[in-house]
């Protein structure tokens, strides 16, 4: 009996270890049974995601863009001539009208400069006055000496006819020799006493000639002398710094005293800054995506961060005509009335366009955009479930959506947000919505 207790028992004993066993190694294999199927599955490593449309924009949309307020005129002032501040009349912040003197500068060395030329010019007038009188006296002695001439030839003539008469006469013996060589000789006289005027006409004409060069060169002379006083004075009178427009002063760049040179050559310091603000213009670059919609004469709306209240309407008043190769850009300006003096130049503002959506401006939610070092990109699924990356050029930010306005063609589908790890050419299975019909994958290979 003991050694058939003792063998039940061992009995007992191995069938409970092998129990044991089997409880232990059963699961085990149903473990690595389920990795292996796992494993050799169609599915192994295929990765669920969601993936949208893009859409077009629904009707006219908001194109807002950044930009800074400038004076619709503003210029800088530097000194036309040199010399001391004698005095200032404004400061930074005031407001001026047109021709409004705003410095005065003392300029001694000018001043002395236009009084030589003033001395110089009434010089060169009395020397003027005088060539002009000896060219009148000189033609007046002229018509003299002509006079003379003629009187010369008068007396020329009668004393050949009556020398030829005597010699005629004393042909026919009527009368002495002595008496018809006195004729000739006086014939001679007048012969000579007529050469001698025609030789003074011509010398007076030749003093004539030279005369009125010498009042052409005197007339020269007093031209460029009042050339000279016309461009000192012309020079005096910058010593009043007057305002070109009505404005605002918005630098001021002297003090009484100060030393001034003129020009604005050499990195010299304008003076005064003057900006004319009753109007404002605002330079925008608009995208070449939306130029279609840009037309002088439209509405835009201007919004100033530090009135978030107010809303400012402007006008499209020009655009550059061409876009900015670059960027691809239209240069627009828009015009804003400022009456109340409310906005300043310098001030950062934002732009809002209605524009017509183009062609190739998709809608896509804001979660299918990655960002990369190479810019913004989408990734889409392909037919035949690998993925891509597509670089995009964004356009307005509309909070949950974007505007996408390059890289798309409205027929990809783009995965919401987009898992990491993802690389060009790894499948994935696309999720669908839950219907009584139809499974919940997609699964693509």
């Amino acid at each position: 009996m003991p050694e058939s207790k003792s063998g039940w028992a061992v009995l007992i004993g191995v069938a409970a270890l092998v129990t044991l066993l089997v409880i232990g190694i059963v699961p085990r294999l149903r473990e690595q049974s389920e990795r292996v199927a796992a494993a050799t599955a169609p599915d192994a490593g295929v990765i669920s995601v969601s993936v949208v449309a893009p859409r077009h924009p629904e009707g006219p949309s908001d194109l807002l863009l950044p930009s800074n307020i400038q004076a619709i005129e503003e210029t800088a002032m530097y000194a036309r001539t040199s010399g001391y501040v004698r005095e200032r009349f404004v400061d930074i912040g005031d407001r001026v009208t047109a021709g409004k003197v705003l410095a005065q500068i003392d300029t001694p060395e000018l001043d002395q400069e236009l009084s030589q030329a003033r001395a110089a010019l009434a010089q060169t007038r009395a020397g003027l006055a005088q060539a002009q009188a000896n060219f009148t006296q000189a033609q007046a002695n002229l018509q003299q000496a002509r006079a003379s001439l003629e009187q010369s030839k008068a007396n020329e003539g009668f004393a050949a006819a009556t020398s030829d008469r005597f010699g005629r006469l004393e042909q026919a013996e009527l009368i002495a020799h002595q008496d018809a060589d006195e004729k000739r000789t006086a014939h001679a006289a007048a012969r000579a006493t007529s050469a001698a005027a025609q030789a003074n006409v011509e010398a007076m004409q030749a003093n004539v000639g030279a005369l009125e060069a010498s009042v052409g060169a005197a007339r020269a002379n007093v031209a460029a002398n009042e050339a000279n006083v016309q461009r000192l004075a012309a020079l005096q009178s910058f010593q009043r710094l007057e305002a070109p427009f009505a404005g605002i002063i918005t630098f001021r760049g002297i003090d009484r005293g100060a030393l001034i040179t003129a020009g604005s050559s050499n990195g010299a310091s304008p003076l005064f800054r003057i900006a004319r603000i009753d109007t404002l213009r605002i330079f925008v670059n608009v995208p070449q995506t939306y130029v279609r919609s840009i037309v002088p004469g439209q509405k835009a709306t201007v919004l100033v961060p530090e009135f978030p209240k107010r809303v400012f309407i402007g006008t499209i008043a020009s655009t550059a005509g061409a876009l900015d190769p670059a960027s691809r850009t239209l240069l627009t300006e828009v015009r804003l009335r400022n009456d109340d003096r409310a906005l300043m130049p310098g001030m950062y503002a934002q732009v809002k366009f209605g524009v017509a959506p183009a062609d190739d401006v998709w809608i896509v939610p804001a979660t299918t955009l990655v960002t990369r070092a190479a810019g913004p990109q989408v990734v889409t699924v392909r037919d035949d479930g690998t993925v891509r990356y597509l670089p995009v050029q964004l356009g307005s930010d509309l909070g949950q959506s974007v505007e996408i306005v390059s890289g798309l063609s409205g027929n990809e589908r783009l995965i919401t947000s987009p898992p990491d790890g993802l690389r060009d050419g790894s499948r994935v299975a696309v999720d669908v919505p839950k219907t009584p019909n139809a499974p919940t994958k997609e699964r693509r290979s």
